[in-house]
């Protein structure tokens, strides 16, 4: 049976092994991504959507397999597998998967969740073809090519995954504490997809292979392709890389029982790098898409997203939390209604949870405003109009409604759902799932133990009853598929595609330039303006001032409080952003087009009548002297800021960054005499890409001739110069699973697209600047020590540098230090091979059809032009530069400009007392600093 949505079907469809079942179409301005939808007979379902917009197109294809269908005591495989997927198959070699795509021109990656596994490639559109191969290789000849091997690396670098995300920073097992302790004992939901160590330690060979027979079947995937795609073309293809592969067992859908709380669970433990503790409130609610998810959102919205929302009001405003939120997360299985709550030194988690539940009442006594129920709206419709922007964001979005609901045209139903919440709908689902409900409460406590939970722990874990599912392994067999055609030949690209960077518009607005590119694919429009300024304005001893001003720029103006003004902008469905950066103050803007006068309304008086309140700023002064306290127990915080105070000094604004003490030293006159002084329009600067005419936009952006005209001055400082490396500085933070790796020097190379920086850009790329790179196969796929490791060449208009940073596990930290600095040594050496520069040259220039698609993509070739005056046809200059490159000048940019042994400086973080010996005994000097980079 055909079913049809929008229009009649007009063609009889494709013929061959694919059936056509469904076709979408828009009519008028329909919220609706068209597509058209077939079935082959392996079960096989394919979705294709055609967008001619741009020369690119976006392969997803998506498992209905993710970590709720893991067995107990085999957490983690579902994203494990994940991994082996890019391992190679029967006709593509190891290590292979990512250096075609990237050869290619495109970019690519997977993704893990409870609920399913997807793979995903962004192409050149005549490189369709070659995906849709790779793709079906490791659907159908994946087991032979899993050696033990690949089995072992990629099992420690999940590993290292884990230690970098999740045990390794403050607060990344929060999740995991909380999911054990609210879903009964063997729910896959109690455990977090990335899974326990012990699990990993505990799987094998043979447990992957089955899970792949298991779920890997085409009948439980859906592809699906989009962009500058012809669609008989791309069943074609499908039907003959797909179409062999054999069906799967039959997969029907999960289940299993949600949490019932027969009391309120309270839980708690110590966090290693946390400087303040925190505070988890969760009510089990419904799963995703149920008919009370929207009500959920809101209700979410309203008691803890934002400056309008009541915990806002009640703890952040008043003093008592540094943060405090709430949000609505849905799964396929279960939903799960948060409350986080950071609190200020000083404040009992007892009290804190008293206050919540303060909130919590008073939200049945506000009950839901029409002014809630317009914000809400507002921000539905934009967010989906926001999401279609991409083709990556459209079949992101065809792949996961037909993977959870079984329909791929559910987006008109998803914004109806969000449009047409109503009062009696939260009403309804407050009382349902919040009120004189039980709750699971996570207390967060530090390791120096000044701070008591907010409840004696009450809940333990129980297997009491517990009875495994049968999940359906036994008598899976592995047939390979039959084919007609030689699958080992790699498919040729199309015909080369036609690169089209957007077309271009200058002119000036007073003392403003001003640089857009108008576009009518999406009604959006995206305002970036930059004011000079930023840190380097900082005076010393008082940085972090821009960075305070910036955040006082997004409280209360002179005629709104921040509530009212941020409810004005969510009823719009429309941002605007203030931040601080090295040179500049940028203030960012999006809306819907037909929001665009009362958005520019509400920046004018954002931007002409802050209020600088006293309240305001004491309350964020705050907020950011305790964030900088617990940064210094992040180790990849504290990595970054210390080298780079290594490399420049203190003594430049390159190498000072803000510090608790710094902060305390600034003063609300501060915040105000910066704004007097140093918020000109005089070298201001204004990047506009969106549905607007230039007309329209500088007509609309007049108000900016009342800003003040002052000449800004910037500091004059020296580009710093390369040091002699003494020993290998070292900082302690005690229990790290990883040790961070921050391994460079001053270049001197600052930006410039066309000459020596952009040169040893492209000799960098083969040495750390791509996921083949010597650096990351050496230390990632060869020897499991990191989720990932990268080197590159950073510039700007004032100096440059050479950086190489990863996180490696703390046993590997010596081994992995010398062989950092051997491949370094001999990179720089020998240069590049021509295999090599032959990879970089394909990848860097066939991406360049990858540039312009989104509104973000189109801004950034436009800024890049304005703040370095740049030709509009600069990147296919570059284009032309880099396919003249030869062996040699590449080896000779990677020896001039890749610092040699004794001018790299090396800072590694990590566990002093598990890897400093061994550093010493490699025959290096140490020496000792603290956090924040001054000798011990």
């Amino acid at each position: 049976m055909l079913f049809l949505a929008g229009a009649v079907m007009t063609s009889p469809g494709v013929s061959g092994q694919a059936r056509l079942v469904e076709k979408v179409v828009r009519k008028g301005h329909e919220a609706v991504i068209p597509y058209e939808r077939y079935v082959l007979p392996n079960g096989l379902t394919l979705l294709i959507h055609e967008d001619h917009s741009d020369p690119i197109v976006h392969v997803d294809v998506t498992y209905h397999v993710g970590s709720a269908r893991e067995e107990i005591g085999k957490s983690g495989f579902a994203h494990f597998f994940e991994h082996m997927m890019f391992q190679g198959s029967d006709h593509v070699g190891d290590e292979q998967h990512f250096r075609i795509i990237t050869e290619a021109g495109g970019t690519l990656n997977g993704t893990t969740n409870r609920d399913r596994t997807n793979y995903f490639e962004t192409v050149p559109a005549n490189q369709l073809e070659k995906v849709l191969w790779l793709e079906a290789d490791r659907m159908g000849f994946l087991l032979d090519a899993v050696t033990q091997k690949k089995f072992e690396v990629q099992r420690a670098t999940v590993k290292n995954e884990r230690g970098q995300n999740y045990d390794n920073r403050p607060y990344g097992l929060l999740g995991e504490v909380t999911s054990r302790n609210l879903y009964p004992y063997g729910h896959p939901y109690s455990w977090l997809t990335i899974g326990y160590v012990e699990d990993l330690n505990r799987v094998n060979v043979d447990d992957l292979k089955n899970f792949f027979l298991r779920w890997y079947g085409p009948n439980n995937a859906v592809i699906t392709i989009g962009g500058d795609v012809k669609v008989r073309q791309a069943v074609g293809w499908v039907e003959k890389y797909f179409g062999s592969i054999r069906r799967g067992p039959e997969v029907k859908p999960a289940s299993f029982p949600l949490p019932i709380l027969e009391k309120d669970r309270y839980v708690s433990y110590v966090d290693q790098y946390a400087k303040i503790p925190v505070l988890r409130m969760v009510f089990p609610t419904s799963a995703s898409f149920s008919a009370d998810e929207p009500a959920l959102d809101l209700l979410a919205e309203i008691i803890g997203q934002g400056n309008n929302s009541l915990l806002y009001k009640n703890l952040v405003k008043t003093g008592k939390a540094l943060s405090a939120s709430a949000y609505n997360g849905t799964s396929e299985l279960a939903g799960e209604f948060a409350l986080n709550i950071t609190p200020y030194p000083g404040q009992k988690l007892s009290d804190i949870e008293e206050m919540v539940r303060q909130t919590l009442a008073e939200f049945g006594t506000r009950g839901v405003t029409e002014e809630d129920l317009v914000k809400f709206r507002s921000k539905a419709e934009a967010s989906i109009i926001y999401d279609l922007e991409s083709v990556a964001g459209k079949v992101s979005r065809l792949a996961s409604f037909y993977t959870l609901t079984g329909d791929a045209n559910y987006l008109p139903k998803n914004l109806e759902a969000n449009t047409s919440v109503r009062r009696e709908d939260v009403m309804r689902v407050y009382a349902q799932y919040l009120k004189g409900k039980h709750a699971v409460i996570v207390s967060v406590l530090t390791k120096d133990g000044g701070v008591q939970p907010a409840a004696e722990d009450n809940h333990e874990v129980s297997a009491e009853g517990y009875k495994a599912p049968d999940y359906g392994y036994s008598g899976l067999r592995y047939i390979k598929p039959a084919d007609t055609f030689d699958r080992s030949r790699q498919p040729s690209p199309g015909e080369p595609v036609v690169n089209k960077a957007p077309g271009i518009w200058k002119d000036s607005l007073g003392p403003w330039k001003v640089i857009g590119t108008q576009t009518d694919e999406l009604p959006v429009v995206n305002i970036m303006l930059r004011f000079r300024g930023g840190r380097f304005l900082d005076t010393p001893g008082k940085e972090g001032l821009s960075g305070l001003f910036a955040v006082l720029m997004r409280e209360d103006t002179k005629n709104y409080t921040s509530e009212a003004f941020n409810l004005a902008l969510g009823q719009l469905g429309s941002s605007i952003g203030v931040y601080s950066g090295d040179d500049q103050v940028s203030v960012q803007v999006r809306c819907l087009k037909k929001n665009l006068a009362p958005t520019l309304d509400l920046l004018r008086e954002r931007l002409l009548y802050p209020a600088f309140r006293a309240d305001d700023f004491d309350r964020n002064k705050k907020q950011l002297t305790e964030s900088l306290r617990n940064s210094l127990n992040q180790p990849s915080y504290v990595a970054g800021t210390v080298h780079q105070r290594l490399l420049y000094g203190s003594d430049s604004p390159l190498g000072r960054t803000a510090t608790a003490e710094t902060v305390q030293n600034i003063g609300l006159e501060d915040v105000r005499n910066y704004y007097r002084d140093n918020f000109s329009g005089r070298d201001g600067e204004i990047v506009v890409v969106g549905e607007v005419t230039r007309e329209e936009i500088l007509a609309g952006l007049s108000f900016l001739d009342a800003l003040p005209k002052g000449k800004v001055e910037l500091p004059v400082f020296s580009p710093g110069e390369k040091k002699r490396r003494q020993a290998v500085y070292f900082v302690d933070i005690p229990n790290s699973a990883q040790t961070e790796f921050r391994i460079g020097s001053v270049t001197g190379l600052k930006y410039d697209a066309l000459g020596e920086f952009y040169k040893a850009g492209m000799a960098n790329f083969s040495l750390g600047g791509s996921f083949n790179s010597r650096l990351n196969l050496h230390l990632r796929e060869e020897k499991g020590w990191t989720y990932g490791a990268r080197s590159q060449f950073a510039g700007d208009k004032y100096t440059g540098s050479f950086v190489f940073s990863a996180g490696i596990k703390a046993q590997a930290t010596d081994s992995a230090l010398v062989d950092v600095l051997d491949t370094i040594r001999k990179y720089r050496e020998s240069g590049i091979s021509e295999e090599e520069l032959a990879f970089t040259k394909s990848s860097v220039t066939l991406s360049e059809a990858r540039k312009y698609e989104t509104g973000f993509q189109k801004a950034g070739f436009l800024n890049m032009i304005l703040t370095y005056e740049l030709p509009e046809d600069y990147t296919s200059r570059q284009n032309k530069l880099l396919k003249s490159l030869t062996k040699e000048e590449v080896s000779r940019f990677a020896s001039a400009y890749i610092p040699d042994d004794d001018h790299l400086v090396v800072l590694l973080v990590g566990d002093k007392a598990r890897v400093l010996e061994k550093i010493k005994q490699r025959g290096f000097d140490v020496i000792e600093l603290d956090r924040e980079g001054r000798p011990l």
